[in-house]
């Protein structure tokens, strides 16, 4: 049977949504936090996480911003095939939604309207829209506004298959050391390795935001993902590069079916403030 959901109602989500998450860290960010606070030996790396912890405490107290950088608006829309939409379409609803949270939240307008005249538009759209079409009648809404200190730290590199783990492993460090201090360490890095050029963007971007919880369910994926997070925290750049244990917070990879010629590589750098709200309609 099809479900009929109004397009007024994806509007007001998507602004109760950039709301909520430019000012609620995800919980499993907040534990990550904690963790690493609590076992950061180094003490200006430690205090740098106190800092950071108590930002986030007072942002979500007093809803406001996590980070002044308040992201452009990337939205993930998980359309049910027995969904129909009404009162126009899901594009318009969503930009309408960003709009409003943006304006009426006072969240920094970060979008300008093309990459060479630089013209803000204001209001924060368009967003960066992805839509995947699923089995059910209900629609989900993931909004996760995306800084770009962190954002123009990210790479993606097209290795060959004779590269192999070696080559993945290499390159993931390397984008880690060439970023630095630039994107508000720890980072969350979300890896796509797999698929076509595109592909693998989409995937560091989805593992990114998804931030997994638990082990990777393939033991080979699993293991790479524990070794390049300790070996990541083996540089020494530390929280907002002050040097200590804690470069990163985690490492989530995803995979996909690739050429026989190919081995595409993408890594999603997140700052500590790597920011997602939910929701079902």
């Amino acid at each position: 049977m099809i479900r009929t959901i109004h397009a007024d109602r994806i509007a007001d989500c998507v602004a109760e949504l950039c709301v909520e998450a430019c000012t609620v860290l995800p919980k499993q960010v907040r534990a990550l936090l904690g963790e690493a606070r609590h076992n950061e030996p180094y003490a200006p790396a430690r205090e740098s996480l106190a800092l950071v912890c108590e930002n986030c405490k007072i942002a979500e107290q007093s809803r406001i911003p996590i980070c002044q950088d308040t992201g452009m608006t990337v939205v993930i829309a998980e359309v049910g095939q027995d969904v129909h939409i009404e009162g126009g379409t899901l594009e318009d609803a969503v930009n309408r939604g960003v709009r409003r949270g943006y304006t009426e939240g006072y969240l920094r307008k970060s979008v300008v309207r093309g990459p060479f005249d630089r013209v803000n538009t204001g209001d924060n759209t368009p967003a960066a829209l992805h839509v995947r079409l699923v089995a059910g009648d209900r629609l989900k809404l993931t909004v996760a506004p995306k800084g770009f200190g962190s954002e123009n730290m990210s790479r993606l590199t097209m290795l060959t298959p004779a590269d192999g783990m070696r080559g993945v492993k290499t390159f993931v460090l390397e984008t880690v050391r060439l970023a630095g201090a630039n994107p508000c360490p720890p980072v969350i890095l979300g890896v796509g390795i797999g698929g076509t050029f595109e592909q693998a963007a989409m995937l560091a971007k989805e593992a990114l935001i998804e931030l997994r919880e638990g082990d990777h369910p393939d033991p080979v994926i699993d293991a790479l993902e524990k070794e390049l997070l300790d070996e990541i925290n083996r540089t020494g750049i530390g929280p907002q590069g002050y040097g200590g244990l804690t470069t990163a917070l985690a490492v989530r990879i995803k995979t996909a079916p690739t050429h026989i010629a190919g081995l595409p590589v993408a890594v999603n750098v997140g700052c500590h403030a790597t920011r997602r709200a939910e929701a079902y309609l």
